[in-house]
């Protein structure tokens, strides 16, 4: 079977777009030989660079397998007149180039129709790509894109040629005027030859190693390179070492097709500025890495990392030292500007910086999250774990300072760090200690961690507490206006917020239920001016404000049951199970979900989850049919031995699972529901619930609810799936 290949070929993507494409145009050409039979012989191959987005597919049909189906045709009632076909028949048959004697009949739940059995003849591969490709190609996202031909022909970049081939075939394609060759192109420079920069493609088979003759690696080619490169340059500098950043690094594998990297040198007296600063500097205006001693300490060199074979003379390493030095004189400089305003003196000037248009400005968002910020410190503090409330309340108050900074509006990215670093360096108060001073420092710094999963949290639980505050009034404000999130849209990142204030609660451990966290944040909200642009949206089709908090409510929810998936690996059926017994206490339900996770693989266990599944069905199927449970179980009522066996059972077990559940030890109150197992299954073998005797089944009823509400604490284990039956 013949390999197909697909290669894209374009002027320069921007890095950030072209991992994303390159594993879309994979899935929507993988996606398109499923639907059209022609499925690879293996995995999907994706290759990209700079200039192209390719796709190899190993091994498929050079033509689609013919198909065989039944159509359904009229319905047979009026298909035939006096044993003769009629003329909707005929017609039918015509229509799929057979016979009328050739026709059958089908029976559908609507009735008899006439059925034709059809044999659709397959179609050679290289005609059902080279139709459907562009379709497909035309649809890959792009966060923005352009045209150059016709307004409705939009790509990434220009595109400049075209390889679609099945083995040395090359494919009827054609996409923004250009058609389908086997001739690609190579590095810009290094691939020069006789042709300039095009080389020809024998067979998809050959394709990548072309590429490197073309001196165009593939991207875990160019990353190992990258990784050589940066540890040989950087021992020639002796103790030193390159710091490592991952984001860096797959932008400057997304920058270059045949990699080399450099070292360079700058001024050590710039060191006198804050390392984040210099690294923010260099990393994401210059692209370069950092060099640091075995300490962490910042030297005063940096890696470029070029798209060439190297710089022999020099030259390229001399102008990134100068662009660097230009742009760390322009750091300095708005550094010792800012010092002659304190973040207290800026606090004022907030009042001209807008955070939305309905929510008011920073200065309005800071007194709303130092008044929400005092609630959640004064709730922590009467849980008894320790917190600074003062700390807090200054942190908030000069937390967005550092917005009207010439260092954060030329660096925008430092924001929150700037404001961390002046507080370190400028005084304060007289009277405030300097460690209390950099408590506040510290808090500021962190004020927007975590950033992603996998970023760090604040460090003290006064910046956790200001963090959490900061987004908390950012999603009020935000659902309140009717901003929320919908589908793939989210453009206030206030999905990203939310579970930055999950993990934050989960990390430090604080006792602060969810509920009450949208509860204050929307509190803070009231006798604001931006409360007044709430009552219309709040009150729209009769909704209540109140419709507000309960939609913040789910909307934690979701992010929490993410956590659990993603950040703890639990399985989908062990976190329904948590979340239905409560959803709130972030800390609690983590630690059941952990536990019943523990217990789940037991036998003991597994019958339980299928019996509460049982006992849940029974009810919902008695309140369907009109039986209602009786209000409290009578034990006296009972008749058969083993229902008052297990009656007996229940108040001793409720109260350890009840104990137990108090102390936290959700593993061993586990352990002990499962201890009921024989005793349920027991009851379910010998006694019938659903009798005809109306008190009786009542009572039984009520006993199948007392065990559901006793036991379902910690988690509903009817959402437990399990290979028993229910």
């Amino acid at each position: 079977m013949p390999d197909f290949l697909l290669e894209l070929g374009t002027e320069e993507i921007p890095a950030r777009m072209i991992d994303g494409a390159s594993v879309e145009l994979r899935e929507r050409v993988g996606k398109l030989l499923e639907r059209e039979r022609l499925h690879a012989a293996s995995a999907l191959i994706s290759v990209d660079s700079p200039r192209r987005l390719a796709v190899i597919a190993p091994g498929i049909p050079a033509s689609q397998a013919d198909v065989t189906e039944q159509v359904t045709g009229p319905p047979l009632s009026g298909a035939y007149k006096e044993g003769q076909p009629t003329q909707s028949a005929l017609q039918f048959a015509k229509k799929h180039g057979l016979d009328a004697s050739q026709l059958g009949k089908v029976t559908t739940p609507k009735g008899e129709y006439l059925a034709a059995t059809v044999t659709k003849k397959g179609r050679d591969a290289a005609d059902v790509l080279g139709e459907l490709l562009p379709k497909e190609i035309a649809g890959i996202y792009w966060a923005k894109s352009m045209y150059w031909r016709k307004p409705g022909e939009r790509f990434v970049r220009p595109l400049r040629w075209l390889v679609a081939m099945l083995d040395g075939q090359v494919l009827p394609l054609e996409v923004a005027g250009i058609h389908a060759g086997n001739t690609s192109r190579g590095h810009r420079m290094l691939g020069a030859s006789g042709d300039g920069d095009t080389f020809r493609i024998e067979k998809p088979a050959a394709y990548v190693e072309a590429l490197r003759n073309a001196k165009v690696l593939t991207s875990p080619e160019r990353e190992h390179k990258i990784r050589k490169a940066l540890d040989a340059v950087t021992r020639t500098v002796p103790g030193a070492r390159w710091r490592e950043d991952t984001e860096l690094l797959k932008t400057v594998v997304n920058l270059t097709e045949f990699p080399s990297a450099i070292l360079g040198s700058f001024d050590p007296a710039f060191l006198t500025l804050p390392s984040e600063v210099l690294v923010t500097v260099m990393r994401d205006h210059q692209k370069y890495f950092a060099i640091e001693d075995v300490n962490g300490k910042l030297l005063p060199h940096l890696l470029a990392v070029l798209n060439t074979e190297g710089d022999p003379d020099g030259l390229i390493r001399h102008g990134n030292e100068r662009v660097l030095r230009a742009r760390f004189n322009d750091a300095r400089f708005f550094w010792q500007t800012d010092q002659k305003h304190s973040l207290l003196d800026r606090v004022e000037m907030l009042k001209s910086v807008t955070f939305q248009k309905d929510l008011g400005s920073y200065y309005e968002k800071t007194m709303r999250v130092q008044r929400l910020a005092s609630w959640i410190s004064e709730t922590i503090k009467q849980s008894g774990q320790e917190i600074r409330p003062g700390v807090v309340h200054k942190a908030v108050l000069l937390a967005k300072a550092d917005l009207t900074t010439e260092l954060v509006k030329e660096f925008t990215e430092l924001q929150g760090i700037v404001g961390g670093l002046y507080l370190r360096a400028q005084p304060l108060d007289e009277d405030l200690p300097e460690n209390t001073r950099f408590a506040i420092a510290d808090a500021i710094y962190d004020q927007y961690k975590p950033e992603s999963m996998e970023d760090e949290v604040p460090r003290t639980v006064e910046g956790a507490v200001l963090s959490l505050a900061d987004k908390a009034d950012s999603i009020a404000g935000m659902f309140a206006l009717g901003l929320q999130p919908t589908g793939s849209k989210d453009p206030f990142a206030l999905r990203r917020q939310a579970n930055g204030i999950v993990r934050i609660i989960a990390t430090h451990k604080l006792n602060l239920p969810l509920e009450l966290v949208t509860k204050l944040s929307l509190e803070a909200y009231c006798g604001t001016e931006a409360e007044k642009k709430f009552a219309p949206v709040g009150k729209q089709n009769g909704a209540e404000p109140r419709a507000v908090q309960t939609s913040m409510n789910e909307f934690f929810r979701e992010r929490l049951e993410f956590y659990l998936k993603e950040a703890h690996g639990l399985a989908y059926d062990v976190v329904k199970a948590t979340l239905a017994a409560g959803a709130s206490d972030v800390v609690d339900v983590l630690a059941r979900g952990e536990a019943l996770a523990k217990v789940r693989p037991s036998a003991d266990f597994e019958s339980i989850s299928s019996a509460f599944k049982r006992m849940k069905n029974i009810l919902r199927q008695a309140t369907d049919a009109g039986t209602q449970p009786a209000v409290s179980l009578n034990v006296l009522a009972l008749q058969e031995l083993e229902e008052k066996d297990l009656a007996g059972q229940i108040p001793a077990a409720a109260t350890m699972v009840k104990t137990l559940r108090a102390q936290k030890q959700y593993a061993e109150a586990l352990q002990e529901i499962s201890k009921l197992r024989p005793h349920i299954d027991t009851f379910f073998d010998k006694v019938m619930v659903m009798v005809d005797d109306e008190q009786l089944r009542a009572n039984r009823l009520a006993l199948l609810n007392t065990l559901l509400r006793e036991f379902s604490t910690i988690a509903d284990f009817s959402e437990i799936v399990t290979e028993a039956k229910a």
